[in-house]
C-alpha cells in the first residue's frame, strides 16, 4: 500500500471565521492542537464541515497551505474535491508539491455526472496524474446530486492498487456492505455519518477502519474511544461510549418549527456545519459564524442544540470536559447562559 491509511476517529475540522468574515487562522490552529492533544487519528481540513465550497479558491488554496504545518504532527486528509476536475487538479498539485499523502475528493456536485463519468473523468485522470497521493472518495448524494457507485470504486482499486478509499456517507448500510465485497478486505471504508459509526465498524459485511467525524470537533477522545474500542474487539465498551454521545449525534442536522406569516408552521432544516460550530460557540469554542448563505439558527433550533449540551454534561460530563479544561471555559455556566443562545440565533 502506498501510504497506510489510518484507522479511528477522524475530525472534519470546521473554518473558524472572524466576525468579519475573514478566515481565523489563529483559532484554527488552536482547534487543531486540541484535536491532537484528546489523541484524535487524524485531520480532515479543508473538507465540506471546513465551508471550502463558500470559499475562494483563494481562500481554499490558504487553507490547504496553512495544514503542511499539521502534518509531522498527526495525519492529514486534504479537501481538494471540486465541481470542475481542473479546479481539484490545482488543489491536489498544492498538496502533492508538499508531500501530502492524502487527498479527500467529493463527487462533483450539481454538474450530475454518473458514476462512470466520476470515475472516468475526475478520479482516475488525478490519480494518474499523482502518483504518490492517495485518494479517498467522499460519497455523500444528499449533498452533490450525484454517487460514485461501489462497482466503479472497486474498478479504481483494481486500476490503482492500494490507493483509494472511501468516505461513505449515503447512510445506506447495504451499499457499504457491497462495497466490501467487491473490494479487498483491507479496503479503507471511512463511516461518513456520526450515528452510524458503530454498526458501521461492527457489522461484520462492512468493518469500516473508521468515523470521518463532525462531533469530535467537540468531543474528539470519546469519539476515538469509541472507534479503537471495536478496533480492538470491544463492542460492549463503544456501546456504552456510543450511549454517551447520542445526544451530540442527533444535532448534526437539526429540524425546527417556526410559524410564517402567523399562519403556516414550517420547518427549518439546520445542517452541518452549523449545528456544530453553534454547539462550539455555546461551550466556548473559537468557531465563529458560518460563511453566508449559512447564518444562524432559530431560537428553536438552537434551544435544541443546548438541550443536548446539556445532557450530556448533566450525565456523562467526562465528554466535554476536556473543551472545558483546555480552552479554560466554564461550562455550566455557558449552558445557562440565555444571552449566549440568544447571540446565536436570529
Amino acid at each position: 500500500m502506498l501510504n497506510r491509511f489510518p484507522t479511528g476517529a477522524l475530525t472534519a475540522i470546521i473554518t473558524p471565521f472572524t466576525n468579519e468574515g475573514r478566515i481565523d487562522s489563529e483559532a484554527l490552529n488552536r482547534l487543531v492542537d486540541f484535536q491532537i492533544h484528546q489523541g484524535i487519528s487524524g485531520i480532515v481540513s479543508a473538507g465540506t464541515t471546513g465551508e471550502t465550497s463558500a470559499m475562494t479558491p483563494s481562500e481554499h488554496c490558504s487553507i490547504l497551505s496553512g495544514a503542511m504545518a499539521w502534518m509531522k504532527r498527526t495525519p492529514i486528509f486534504f479537501g481538494c474535491g471540486s465541481n470542475s476536475t481542473d479546479e481539484a487538479m490545482e488543489y491536489v498539485e498544492i498538496v502533492a508539491r508538499n508531500g501530502g499523502k492524502y487527498v479527500l475528493l467529493v463527487d462533483p456536485y450539481y454538474n450530475g455526472p454518473s458514476s462512470l463519468e466520476i470515475r472516468r473523468e475526475y478520479l482516475a485522470p488525478i490519480a494518474k496524474r499523482f502518483p504518490n497521493v492517495s485518494i479517498i472518495s467522499y460519497v455523500v448524494p444528499a449533498r452533490t446530486g450525484c454517487a460514485l457507485l461501489p462497482e466503479d470504486l472497486a474498478a479504481l482499486e483494481n486500476e490503482f492498487p492500494g490507493r483509494f478509499a472511501v468516505k461513505e456517507a449515503t447512510g445506506d448500510l447495504e451499499r457499504m456492505a457491497l462495497t466490501r465485497k467487491l473490494t479487498h478486505t483491507d479496503f479503507p471504508i471511512y463511516c461518513g455519518d456520526d450515528g452510524k459509526t458503530f454498526d458501521t465498524m461492527a457489522r461484520p459485511d462492512i468493518l469500516s477502519c473508521g468515523i470521518i467525524s463532525v462531533v469530535s470537533n467537540i468531543a474528539p477522545r470519546a469519539v476515538q474511544e469509541m472507534c479503537q474500542a471495536i478496533l480492538a474487539g470491544g463492542p460492549q465498551t463503544a456501546e456504552t461510549i456510543r450511549t454517551k454521545l447520542q445526544p451530540l449525534f442527533d444535532i448534526v442536522t437539526v429540524s425546527a418549527p417556526r410559524t410564517a406569516f402567523g399562519t403556516r408552521v414550517v420547518v427549518d432544516k439546520f445542517r452541518n456545519p452549523l449545528p456544530i460550530k453553534t454547539a462550539m460557540s455555546i461551550l466556548g469554542m473559537p468557531a465563529g459564524p458560518c460563511r453566508q448563505p449559512l447564518g444562524k439558527m432559530t431560537i428553536a433550533g438552537a434551544t435544541k442544540v443546548r438541550a443536548a449540551l446539556e445532557t450530556v454534561w448533566e450525565r456523562n460530563p467526562e465528554v466535554l470536559l476536556p473543551v472545558q479544561n483546555f480552552f479554560g471555559v466554564n461550562i455550566g455556566e455557558r449552558l445557562e447562559d440565555d444571552e449566549i443562545l440568544a447571540s446565536l440565533t436570529y
